[in-house]
This record gives structure tokens, C-alpha cells and sequence, in this order.
């Protein structure tokens, strides 16, 4: 019974015991004889139960002893065996304890006294940012999950370098579609003889062959001037880091058979849906189409594009029936709205001005109201004078009006042209945009990623020289009801001179031939060099620019203005162009605060750089040889580092937005 007062014993046998002995002796006052045997029996019975209760105490007893024994060696061994790695470091983050596991992997003798961060310098990324408690970390050949539990100083390593390996290849092998188009090859095609358009044919179908081939890509012809392409992403980093070779192949190629045909090409790229790639892929050769053609546009689901080539001009229109078919469209528009609203970009220079004033003239000849939406606030010299001969034509000038004057004149039925921008940032008031339920875009720059979306109508033309040509084509085939006035042929015929630098950059026939429209129609050449004079301490101030000039890179020229001065847009654009016509520089910089807070920036090109991918790494856009930035910096030294990695980013591969 020792043993018994040392152990528990559970209640239903206390109670039986008592109520043993109570029978007992209520027996033996009974029955003395009867309540003895009953008692022996009920000792027995006792006893027999105090000694089963004892076997299964003694056996619960010793399974615990064991689960707790083998618990605690699994933990030593989970400690020290198994593949997961724990460092145990002090306040200073000097290491206290490693078990062997790690001290194995990375070839210590002994990781006790060690610094953490002479691992590796990812510790204080992970250590600093309160909010991160894991991180993937590389050590020595391989990459570990690290675990961080900062109040136990204790972190955990969790080898994933397979893991990685398997994505990678995943990732690797994740299909790609593209869609190849050979630009302008049925409008070449048509001034040839049978026996040349099969040789160039053959030509061109041998070279995109013999490309597929050399990187392992399907490619087949599905119309006489495009291509499907099928790839994985594995072949699509080679060639981007041969910057797509087959567009320099099939350009020089055929410019040697005196047939200038370029290829443009669209990716679908990071989807695992082939519906998807497939569209990406035809959205990315729209971009590209839009930008003029010879380039790659690399699309992602994210919305992020990567664009390669663009080395050429885009290659002019032969024929004009694109245009007389959106004269006609744009007809039906105005005559179907009770208003309609032109808008340019912000800071109107005379071309955005010139076609504005145009387009008000067709919604003039259609019987419809037209209205120039301008910031009288932010109008540059050239265009103030310009206003300043308009108020002498109060028919002209009444149709000036404020953002605050349009967003209240407009409504449902009313008609928004936005000219010379594609972008809604860039519109002088985007209010305007979300309250119009009708939009036509008419623009000659190379199409960006950001573009006015639900629009009814898009006229974009990257080969014109500017929006006042491409206007001006448009006017002719308006009716000829109204002729144009002497100004506004005038102010078109400036937006021309204006955007092709007098008749010297991205001229082609269809300029001479808008601007022989617009001198025919009453434009003078004497007052467009009035309005486009120049005072003498802008020029001073430019000169000073200029004086700054340096050599980044053979033929790149950067200038750079004063941190305490304040420029023009229009100032830093007309440096640029002056430092173009210098001997020795094919593409130029311009850098110099502006009144918004911005460091503004003015490209320039002579076609050999394209000025235009350089500037949309940083923000910006325009075209090939022309195009301009406004970053959100606080100094030009800060806006010309940025400058300078997006050129080198730029000449050695693609450019991402």
C-alpha cells in the first residue's frame, strides 16, 4: 500500500472501497457469518482493481518517459542534422551558435565569432526594413530562404537553389508568340514586274527562314507580308541580346535591290494563356505600327513594353487615300456633333496651334461651331505674337476660349479633336477628355504606350513632319464652301517650318506638297518669319547654354543649363537644334530647370541615334530625331546621370516602359 499512497488513485476506486466497507459492516450486523465471506470477497476485489490501476499508471507512466525521450532527441537531431540551417547571433550581430549543417555548407571550420554581414551585405537589407522577416539570400553557389526572428536573434536557412532552378527553367521553356510584318510590302509590290516581286519574295521568305532556324523558332507565313513566329522565352532572351538582328538583315538586304522594306515586329510574352499571348502579340505590332514600323514591341500582361530597333525614319505614304478617307470620317463627325473642341498639348507650340486652328476650319465648313481650347497663361513668344495678329481677326479670335470656358460649353453631342499629342498627361486639360463622349486623335508622333483611350477616331502618321501637314491634307478633301484665310494658311504653313527645322529634318514629298496647299490658299512666308523671330537676349542666353557643351559619347552632345536659372521650353528645344547643325554631333542634348519644377530635356537627332527611345526610357517620347523629358528632379547634374545611363541602356539593348 506504499506504493499506492505515492501514485494518484482515481476516484470510482475510492468510492468503490468505501462502499465496500459500508456493506460490510451493514452484513455483518446482519449476518456475522455472511458478512465475513462478503468481505474477504470484497477485499479481493479491491485488491484486484488497486493492482490493475497500478499496471496501467506504471505503463502510461513509462510510454510517457519514452515519447519524451525520443521528442527530445528528434529535436537534438532536427538541430544538428537535418538540411536547415539556424545562426544564433548577439546584439551585434556577431554569431553565437551555427549548427553543423551550416557551418558545413558554407566550408567554416567554425562560424562562432564571425560577423553575419560578412556572409553577405543582403543581411542588412533584411536586418534594417522592420517590415521584412524573410528574404532570399545567396551564399557562396547557392540561394537560401532566410528566416528572420528578431526578438531571438535567431534565423533560419532554408535552401531553395533547386527550387530556383525549376523556375528558372519553367520560366525558361513558358511559350512566346510573335507576329511578323513586312512593312509596305504590298505597295511595293504593285510597281513591280512578276519576275522582281518574286525575287525580292524569295529574298525576304529565305532570310526570316534562315533567322527561325539559327535560334530554334517556328515561324510561318500565314499572309504575303506576315509571319507567325512560336518560341519560348529562352529564344527571346538570345535575341534580345542580339537587339533582333533580322531587322537590320531584311533592311540592308533589300535597300541593296533598291526596294527599302523594313519588318515590324509584335511579341506576346509572360502569359501562360496562348489567347493572351496571341493578343499582346497583335496589340504590341499595332504599337509598333503606330510608331512608324522597323521595331520590335515586346509585351507584357503587366502592361510593361520593351521596344528594339527603330533605327529608320518611318517611310512616307505614296498615296493619300488614308487621308481622304479620314477627311470623310472626320466629316461625318462634325456634321453629327453640335460642337467641336480642338485641343493640343500643354505649352501649344505653333504646329499644335497651326492644326488646331485647321481643324476648326473644317468644323467651320461643315456649319458646325468650332472652338480652340488654349491656356493663355502658357503660351511661348512665337505663338503670343501669333495671338497678337489674331486679335485683329475677331471672328478667329472669339474661337479662343479657356479649359474652364470648353468644360462648360460642352456636352453630350459635342466633338473633342486632340492634335499634335497622343498622350492624355500631356493634354492641356484632361478634364476635358473624361467628359467628352466622342474623340478623334490626330497626331505625327510615334505612338507611346500611354494613349487616349475610347476614342472614335486616330489619324497617326509617324512619317508626316507634323500635324499641321497632316491637317492641311485633311482640309483638302473638306467642301470647298469656305475657303481658309490668309492667317490660319499662315500659322499652318509656321507649324510645318517649325517641326521640320525650315524644310531640313523629316521632309518628305507630302510636306512640299501641304505646304504648296497652304501658299496657294494666301499663306505668307514674311509673316511666318516674324512670328518666328527671336529677341537678342534669348539668344545671349542660349549662346551661354551652348558654351557648356560636352562630348558623352562620339557624336552625342549634352549642355546643360545653370541650376539658379529658370528656361523656356522653347529655348532649350531651339539649342538643341542649333547644337545639331555643329560639326561633329549627330544627336543632342539639352538639360535645364523649368517653371513647373522639372528638369527638362530637348533631343535631337540627324537619324543616325534614336533620340526618341532614349528620352521614353526616361518618360518622354517625340520621334526618331526629335523628341523631349521632364523628370521630377531637382537639379540638371541629377537629370544628366539619368540621361547618360538611359543613352548607354539604350546603344547596348532595348528600352522598357
Amino acid at each position: 500500500m506504499a506504493a499506492l499512497k505515492n501514485r494518484p488513485i482515481r476516484i470510482p476506486l475510492i468510492l468503490l472501497s468505501i462502499l465496500g466497507m459500508a456493506g460490510t459492516i451493514l452484513i455483518i450486523w446482519w449476518s456475522w457469518s455472511i458478512g465475513v465471506v462478503f468481505g474477504v470477497v470484497m477485499i479481493a476485489a479491491l485488491y484486484l482493481a488497486w493492482a490493475l490501476e497500478k499496471r496501467s499508471f506504471e505503463e502510461t507512466e513509462k510510454y510517457i518517459e519514452t515519447l519524451s525521450y525520443r521528442m527530445k532527441k528528434v529535436g537534438e537531431e532536427a538541430l544538428l542534422e537535418m538540411p536547415i540551417g539556424i545562426l544564433l547571433v548577439n546584439d551585434d550581430y556577431t554569431i553565437e551558435w551555427a549548427n553543423p549543417y551550416m557551418t558545413q555548407t558554407l566550408e567554416y571550420d567554425t562560424l562562432i565569432g564571425e560577423e553575419l554581414f560578412s556572409l553577405s551585405d543582403d543581411f542588412h537589407t533584411l536586418i534594417k526594413t522592420e517590415a521584412l522577416n524573410e528574404m532570399t539570400i545567396s551564399l557562396g553557389e547557392r540561394k537560401y530562404k532566410v528566416f528572420l526572428k528578431m526578438e531571438e536573434k535567431l534565423l533560419y536557412f532554408f535552401d531553395i537553389t533547386e527550387q530556383i532552378e525549376m523556375e528558372k527553367l519553367y520560366y525558361a521553356d513558358r511559350t512566346v508568340i510573335g507576329i511578323l510584318l513586312l512593312d509596305n510590302y504590298d505597295e511595293l509590290g504593285q510597281g513591280m514586274d512578276d519576275q522582281t516581286k518574286s525575287s525580292l519574295n524569295s529574298l525576304v521568305t529565305s532570310l526570316i527562314n534562315n533567322w527561325a532556324a539559327q535560334y530554334g523558332i517556328y515561324v510561318k507565313r500565314i499572309s504575303s507580308d506576315r509571319f507567325l513566329a512560336i518560341l519560348n522565352e529562352s529564344i527571346l532572351k538570345e535575341l534580345e541580346k542580339n537587339k533582333f538582328s533580322i531587322l537590320d538583315a531584311i533592311r540592308e538586304v533589300t535597300a541593296k535591290q533598291n526596294t527599302l522594306l523594313t519588318l515590324s515586329i509584335g511579341i506576346g510574352a509572360e502569359s501562360e494563356s496562348l489567347i493572351e499571348l496571341g493578343e499582346l502579340a497583335q496589340s504590341g505590332l499595332d504599337l509598333v505600327l503606330g510608331r512608324g514600323g522597323d521595331q520590335v514591341a515586346i509585351k507584357q500582361p503587366n502592361g510593361k513594353v520593351k521596344f528594339y530597333g527603330g533605327k529608320t525614319n518611318p517611310v512616307e505614304k505614296r498615296t493619300r487615300v488614308r487621308a481622304r478617307v479620314i477627311s470623310h470620317a472626320l466629316r461625318d463627325l462634325i456634321k453629327e456633333s453640335d460642337a467641336v473642341f480642338v485641343m493640343g498639348h500643354k505649352r501649344p507650340d505653333m504646329d499644335a496651334i497651326g492644326a488646331a486652328i485647321g481643324v476648326r476650319r473644317m468644323a467651320q465648313t461643315n456649319g458646325i461651331n468650332g472652338y480652340i481650347v488654349v491656356d493663355f497663361d502658357e503660351l511661348d513668344n512665337s505663338v503670343l505674337r501669333l495671338m497678337d495678329e489674331v486679335r485683329q481677326k475677331p471672328d478667329l479670335y472669339d474661337r479662343f476660349i479657356s479649359p474652364d470656358a470648353a468644360m462648360a460649353l460642352m456636352t453630350e453631342k459635342s466633338l473633342l479633336v486632340i492634335v499634335d499629342t497622343h498622350k492624355p498627361s500631356l493634354v492641356i486639360e484632361e478634364r476635358l477628355l473624361g467628359k467628352a463622349e466622342k474623340v478623334v486623335v490626330i497626331d505625327h508622333h510615334r505612338r507611346g504606350e500611354e494613349f487616349i483611350n475610347n476614342t472614335l477616331l486616330v489619324y497617326m502618321e509617324p512619317y508626316a513632319s507634323s500635324t499641321s501637314e497632316l491637317v492641311t491634307e485633311l482640309l483638302e478633301y473638306q467642301p470647298k464652301s469656305e475657303k481658309i484665310t490668309m492667317l490660319e494658311a499662315t500659322t499652318m504653313l509656321a507649324g510645318i517650318i517649325v517641326d521640320t527645322k525650315s524644310f531640313t529634318l523629316r521632309t518628305g514629298a507630302r510636306t512640299f506638297e501641304a505646304a504648296s496647299y497652304l501658299r496657294t490658299n494666301g499663306a505668307d512666308t514674311v509673316l511666318v518669319q516674324r512670328l518666328l523671330k527671336e529677341d537678342i537676349d534669348t539668344y545671349i542666353e542660349r549662346s551661354k547654354i551652348v558654351q557648356s557643351v560636352e562630348f558623352f559619347r562620339e557624336g552625342i552632345a549634352i549642355a546643360r543649363g545653370s541650376d539658379d536659372t529658370i528656361y523656356n521650353p522653347v529655348l532649350i528645344a531651339q539649342t538643341a537644334d542649333i547644337l545639331l547643325t555643329m560639326k561633329g554631333v549627330s544627336a543632342s542634348f539639352v538639360v535645364g530647370l523649368r517653371d513647373d519644377g522639372t528638369v527638362g530635356i530637348s533631343a535631337r537627332s540627324l537619324g543616325d541615334i534614336n533620340v526618341q527611345i532614349i528620352t521614353e526610357k526616361l518618360g518622354g517620347g517625340g520621334h526618331l530625331t526629335n523628341a523631349a523629358c521632364q523628370l521630377p528632379l531637382e537639379t540638371v547634374d541629377e537629370a544628366v546621370e539619368q540621361l547618360k545611363e538611359a543613352i548607354v541602356e539604350t546603344i547596348e539593348g532595348g528600352t522598357e516602359q
